[in-house]
């Protein structure tokens, strides 16, 4: 028998004890006073009226002193030791509790504020209720899960033994709040878009498919809610955000999961040039509001975002990055021969822009650590911006980068009917010869924007990259609670 066994039985003897003695291991009531935090703030007063109270939480550790255990209680919001003795708790609920309390354990109890010898805060125990019974021993205290990938399978454990990583999702979800404050101040209105499409549209990027059975018809996870959003412009909203779910059957690697959080905002009348303006009111409120400061680390960068963000165009990138002389006259070929000699991997089907953005992602963008405007998109780079005017060949829209991460991708939309359907066929073309990154023409979006759609101007943000930014963190899957993860198969130790 494993040690790993061997504990579980004993704790499962340990429940069978406490049914035996009448005690019910997973009671429907709890009586609770306080948080622990709102015990460990107004602990001084709470000492002078000297008044019992109910305390609930998972023990953390245990000190036995023959007729008196020390023992820590956690509850999330803090940590406080609870001290039970014999003499106050009667022989018999003393004894239940050293013969069958555990560390992982949900226990309450009831007490008088005191503080030790040692001037510890706790709690003086006059009687006690299990709560709930851990029935498997908790990562050891002082390295947690040493596993990296175990830690992002169970990552209940990784939050519960890990104080960085529990700050680390607090904060994810203050970055969160804080978008949500901005753009609610800003008039804008948060809607919810459908996650089951018809056709997977609004972006480059391969689904996933599924099928409804009762409506018979296959159905795709969104890869972007942008052609519903900008469903509602025409339906006469003029500001519309939806952080959304997103579904992308690519790869995975340290910036992307197949499962992701974007912010999508669009607004009427409005334009990219107004945007970048926007866009970086918007981060530099998030920015402070967060982390409670206009720079931060990450790695050993350190990332303002409270200055006057440059602005460099898309060709000048080629320039600089990947010594392209003539980026804006290199054929096809050319890149593909650079890209080659980059080791950039080049597939038949790809067309020139998407080349281009191959080397740019893997060469160019890196370069880039100080919170950067790129402009001036050639116009195969996206089917569903404007063109700029004055010059055909390039499209209004820009992305902003930092830290060597795409955070926001913005355009002034395209709401030529006529326009729209003609880079719609052009992308049917791509897809008969392989592209499956490439969503098939959008005939009830086009049938919306015939009824006149309004000029407008949106953009996406990148939560998990932007919270990746915030907190120092270098994979993604250590900002999202839950990642996409291999199939285990079951065995071991842990898997038992």
């Amino acid at each position: 028998m494993s040690a790993f066994e061997e504990i579980r039985n004993d704790r499962l003897k340990k429940l069978e004890l406490l049914k035996e003695k009448g005690v019910n291991p997973f009671p429907a009531s709890v009586k609770k006073s306080l948080d622990i935090a709102e015990i460990l703030r107004d602990f001084e007063k709470l000492l002078e009226k000297n008044k019992s109270l109910n305390v609930v939480g998972r023990i953390m550790a245990v000190r036995a002193h023959g007729g008196s255990i020390f023992f820590d209680l956690s509850d999330g919001t803090g940590k406080i030791q609870a001290y039970i003795k014999k003499d106050e708790t009667g022989e018999e609920s003393f004894s239940l509790f050293n013969d069958t309390a555990d560390i992982g354990d949900f226990v309450g109890v009831s007490g008088v504020p005191f503080i030790t010898k040692k001037n510890e805060k706790s709690i003086k125990v006059s009687s006690w209720k299990m709560l709930a019974k851990s029935l498997r021993q908790l990562p050891e205290k002082w390295h947690g899960l040493s596993d990296v990938e175990e830690r992002f399978r169970k990552r209940y454990l990784d939050l519960l033994m890990n104080e960085d990583v529990r700050r680390r999702f607090a904060l994810r979800s203050k970055i969160i709040s804080e978008i949500r404050k901005f753009l609610d101040k800003e008039g804008f209105l948060e809607v919810e878009t459908p996650v089951l499409q018809t056709l997977a549209g609004g972006a480059l990027a391969k689904p996933f498919k599924t099928h409804h059975n009762a409506l018979n018809m296959d159905l795709y996870l969104r890869i972007a809610p942008e052609l519903y959003l900008k469903r509602l412009l025409v339906g006469g909203f003029g500001k519309v955000y939806e952080i959304a779910r997103n579904f992308r059957n690519e790869g995975i690697d340290a910036t992307h999961n197949p499962e992701f959080t974007m912010l999508e905002s669009y607004e009427a009348y409005r334009d990219a040039e107004y945007l970048m303006g926007f866009t970086e009111n918007l981060l530099k409120t998030v920015v402070v509001n967060s982390v409670g400061d206009e720079k931060i680390k990450f790695g050993d960068k350190e990332i303002d975002f409270g200055g006057e963000y440059s602005r460099v165009k898309y060709f000048d990138l080629f320039k600089s990055y990947a010594l392209i002389a003539s980026p804006e006259t290199a054929s096809k070929e050319d890149y593909a021969l650079k890209a080659k000699q980059l080791g950039v991997e080049v597939k038949d089907f790809e067309e020139k822009e998407k080349i281009m953005d191959n080397i740019y992602k893997k060469i160019c963008r890196p370069k880039l650590i100080q919170p950067t405007f790129i402009t001036d998109y050639p116009a195969g780079a996206s089917p569903l911006a404007k063109r700029k005017e004055g010059n055909r060949e390039l499209i209004d829209r820009f992305q902003l980068v930092a830290g060597g991460y795409e955070l926001i991708n913005a355009f002034s939309e395209l709401n030529d009917p006529i326009d729209q359907k003609e880079r719609f066929k052009e992308q049917d073309k791509a897809k008969e010869k392989g592209d499956e990154e490439v969503s098939p023409s959008d005939e009830e979006y086009l049938e919306a924007m015939e009824y006149g759609m309004p000029p407008a101007a949106g953009f996406g943000l990148g939560i998990d990259r932007l919270a990746m930014l915030l907190t120092d963190t270098h994979n993604i899957k250590e900002v999202i609670l839950f990642p996409t993860m291999k199939f285990k198969e079951k065995g071991g130790e842990l898997d038992k």
